[in-house]
């Protein structure tokens, strides 16, 4: 999860999901999906998120970029384990963790941090596609 306007955190974070894709083959990349949620309900509608996959080069058919209504984002970041807290500036003070879900959307993994290493969540998507 993420928001557009974040300066710190989400590019880091988003950095770091491309790191993990670079790291994939291409027949395992081609069966992976990543999808960045926005905690940003009130900014990040369709038309700036599709500036944001513009900007931050999130090509390809792998990535999708979601927004949906306050209620819905609170509740997939209870299932997610993930904490965010907008403030009086409009920022959000938030989770930092890319989790990976099997076919069934069940967690297998998160990493945990920026910046970390990302072999583990590569070993596991490989494992995953190859069943």
């Amino acid at each position: 999860m993420f928001f557009a306007n974040c300066q710190f955190a989400c590019p880091i974070i988003v950095s770091d999901m491309k790191r993990i894709e670079t790291a994939l083959t291409p027949e395992v990349r081609t069966r992976v999906a990543f999808t960045l949620v926005t905690f940003d309900t009130k900014r990040d509608k369709p038309a700036a998120l599709a500036a944001y996959r513009l900007t931050h080069a999130l090509a390809g058919e792998n990535w999708t970029l979601l927004h949906g209504q306050p209620d819905d984002v609170l509740e997939l970041a209870a299932l997610l384990g993930l904490k965010f807290k907008e403030d009086a500036n409009g920022q959000f003070a938030h989770s930092n963790v890319i989790t990976i879900l099997n076919a069934e959307g069940e967690i297998v993994h998160q990493q945990i941090g920026l910046n970390q290493d990302i072999q583990e969540s590569v070993r596991l998507l490989r494992q995953l596609v190859a069943k």
